[in-house]
């Protein structure tokens, strides 16, 4: 235990998740130990004593949590999260076995409430939000892989109506089921933009960096180098009112696969995957809070739309400002990034820096520690020990346990990457300067917020922190 006593005593009262497996707090007045996340009314600090796992505080003769259960985490296990990740498994292979919430519930054999409560902690969703992305997703394969009629794909998925198909679909996938059938059209296809859509925003977020080589902004037009799994392609956007147009440049003529991901790469690169009217109704309803709003209704979450990319952003990003990452992502991509027929330059893929040594990133402005932490990723992304595709589909915390399994791989860094890459919705990016600078203006408070009082206030904005997390940075002029 390398804390101080006063530190432990403020994450456990805290319940920061980011301090389990550092330290068990024992509660003597009771006889349990438990972890530093644990949600338990908290005790009297006179009665608290820490150790440094479960095996000291059996041995003073304390018991474990029945609630946070630290002995399953110390070995690894979580009841939990193995019951929903199974669950999930099974609704996105048959979603149309499934006829509503009430169906997934008696399905994991728990309550209703205890569903949403397993479905908000481990995937930061409800189970009726959940049930309708896997419907939208099976039909998308479905209707770019078979010839089948629309309807008779609706209702295979689980849809009762066609109107609700029709609804849910739009909504998730910014276009018609008509029109995504033809996304291969040479033409290029078209994505709806909602009625509140940031346009100003998203243009200035995404031509963040001027000297970008991977990117490009127009005026309205955007052009990007996607790297998918067979094929990189350029897309190529022009923003209309009310819609975005969208060209596909590439080598060939990309395959339904290809397709499939290029629209969702670009649901997430747009801010298209989640809409905020949930977070915007709960802040408007707390007037301590709501003034979030102002001059931001509409803005949405915007994303890494290459997962190995979201993670070179977290780890370049370490420590520095969003000019000076911008910097080191470029020279990157500039001496081992694949030029395309449009002029740029896909960035590097793992295998290209996993066979590199520290020395090789020492010129181009890396420390060594950040050479070494890059590093490291590329080679655990290149032989699967750390699968990010994989993990897409998995849970929040099997993600941020994976995730901080790599070294070099911390709180900010894990949470960052699963905001703008995994577009989880639940994070805090912990220690981060842009969010410190923004909570303490927006809370008019003396001097920046610590780690404890950092997870209090941002514990106001839950479910939603991600989203907290982006306005603050917006509030700010910052494009993180």
């Amino acid at each position: 235990m390398a804390l101080s006593r006063e530190t432990m005593l403020a994450r456990m009262l805290a319940s920061d998740a980011t301090c389990d497996g550092r330290f068990i707090t024992g509660v003597l007045s009771t006889g349990i130990y438990c972890l530093p996340s644990c949600r338990a009314r908290k005790p009297r600090p006179e009665n608290v004593r820490f150790f440094d796992g479960p095996a000291d505080a059996r041995a003073a003769g304390l018991r474990p949590c029945k609630r946070c259960r630290p002995d399953d985490f110390y070995a690894g296990r979580d009841d939990g999260e193995v019951l929903i990740e199974r669950l999930a498994e099974r609704v996105r292979r048959q979603p149309g076995t499934f006829r509503d919430v009430g169906a997934l519930a008696a399905a994991a054999e728990v309550s209703a409430r205890k569903l949403h409560e397993l479905f908000r902690h481990h995937y930061h969703t409800t189970p009726a939000e959940f049930l309708a992305r896997s419907r939208v997703a099976a039909a998308h394969g479905a209707l770019l892989g078979e010839t089948r009629s629309i309807a008779e794909i609706a209702f295979e998925v689980g849809f009762e109506s066609l109107s609700a198909f029709g609804e849910n679909f739009r909504r998730h996938s910014a276009m018609t089921a008509q029109a995504y059938r033809r996304l291969g059209d040479p033409d290029g296809f078209e994505l709806t933009l909602p009625d509140d859509y940031p346009l100003t925003s998203v243009l200035r977020y995404l031509g963040r960096d001027p000297h970008s080589l991977s990117e490009c902004v127009r005026g309205h037009r955007y052009r990007v180098a996607l790297r998918l799994r067979t094929l990189t392609v350029t897309a190529h956007l022009q923003f209309l009112p009310g819609r975005v147009r969208c060209r596909l440049e590439a080598a060939r003529p990309p395959g339904p696969a290809d397709l499939l991901e290029v629209h969702g790469r670009l649901l997430k690169l747009l801010g298209l995957q989640h809409s905020p009217r949930h977070f915007e109704a709960q802040l408007s309803g707390d007037p301590a809070l709501a003034d979030l709003l102002t001059g931001q209704r509409g803005l949405r979450m915007l994303l890494v739309p290459d997962l190995w990319d979201a993670l070179v952003w977290a780890i370049a990003g370490q420590q520095v400002t969003v000019t000076f990452a911008c910097t080191l992502r470029r020279r990157l991509t500039e001496r081992w990034g694949e030029r395309q027929p449009s002029g740029l330059y896909a960035p590097p893929a793992p295998q290209a820096l996993a066979r590199l040594e520290g020395a090789d990133l020492l010129p181009l402005g890396f420390t060594r520690a950040r050479a070494d932490y890059l590093l490291v990723a590329a080679r655990a992304v290149t032989d699967n020990s750390l699968p990010l595709e994989d993990l897409a589909v998995r849970s929040a915390t099997r993600i941020e346990r994976t995730l901080r399994a790599v070294r070099g791989i911390g709180p900010w860094s894990s949470h960052y990457l699963m905001m703008r890459g995994y577009g989880l919705l639940d994070c805090v990016p912990l220690g981060d300067t842009g969010l410190l600078e923004g909570l303490r203006r927006f809370f008019a408070l003396t001097e920046r917020p610590s780690r404890a009082e950092t997870l209090r206030l941002m514990d106001r904005f839950s479910p939603y922190r991600s989203l907290a997390t982006f306005h603050l940075w917006h509030r700010q002029g910052l494009n993180a």
